[in-house]
């Protein structure tokens, strides 16, 4: 195949890249403050457009679930912005009220369309309304959050602190179902809950990606892996796993080509 983005390529580093959820259309967002859509044949993957933010380097981009909407988070800003795909607009969030956030960039957006995450310092987690961008309630762990994922049914969210903890939260009720601790890990750095629902898998500072069964994980405070993979012998950054729950990727930012499949 050939490059996604050759008929654009960033100036800057690729802060994220991401298929449209509906359309074969592809999103690259970069630290030289672009956010561009093209359209995948294969062939020619033709720019459909670029749209720029002007002194915002974008630290994390992605498509709302109907993908009528990008957001974009910046390197160090409090503000976020909306891209309206359909109207073309650029609709600045200056401040989300009730967040005291020097900076908001890490963000996770739920399945089923309704709410977005916000990572917050000293272990503070916002959930804003996706419709209207309000702050609809704060929770706290102990420690940092480094990374949180929603189940796939958008009823629970899993917390990764810094400290090795995962911190089970119900959405609803917004309050801490459960917490266990990720075995051997010495910092929390990433983590995914399959489509299925069926497994977890964090990933820490070692490069250790622990795979859980998730009813282990409800349960036990000390829940043995199905897995431990080993593979990458640099911090693991990303883990995701494929529609189909038959494959997990795991991947280290911190060395080139530090992509395994398993």
């Amino acid at each position: 195949c050939l490059p996604a983005n050759q008929e654009r390529v960033a100036s800057g580093k690729l802060a994220s890249v991401q298929f449209h959820p509906c359309a074969q259309v592809l999103m690259t967002a970069a630290h030289d403050r672009s956010v561009s859509l093209f359209q995948v044949d294969g062939i020619r993957n033709p720019k459909i457009q670029s749209i720029y933010l002007e002194s915002f380097p974008i630290y994390k981009a992605c498509f709302s679930v109907d993908g009528e909407q990008v957001i974009a988070t910046g390197t160090h800003h409090k503000m976020f912005f909306v891209y309206d795909m359909m109207s073309g607009s650029i609709i600045p969030i200056q401040r989300v009220r009730g967040v005291d956030e020097r900076f908001l960039r890490q963000f996770e957006l739920s399945p089923d369309g309704s709410f977005m995450l916000v990572t917050g310092t000293s272990g503070y987690l916002h959930l804003l309304s996706m419709k209207s961008k309000e702050l609809i309630s704060t929770m706290k762990v102990n420690g940092r959050v480094t990374a949180s994922a929603f189940t796939p049914d958008s009823s629970k969210i899993y917390s990764y602190s810094k400290e090795g903890e995962v911190f089970i939260w119900d959405v609803r009720s917004r309050k801490c179902l459960h917490k266990f601790e990720d075995e051997g890990s010495l910092e929390g750095k990433c983590i995914a809950v399959s489509k299925n629902n069926q497994y977890v898998a964090c990933g820490s500072a070692s490069g250790v990606v622990n795979l859980y069964t998730t009813d282990v994980c409800l349960k036990e405070k000390h829940p043995k892996p199905a897995k431990a993979i080993m593979n990458l012998v640099t911090s693991a950054t990303c883990v995701t796993f494929n529609p189909s729950t038959e494959i997990l990727a795991v991947a280290s930012r911190e060395a080139d080509e530090a992509v395994k499949l398993v």
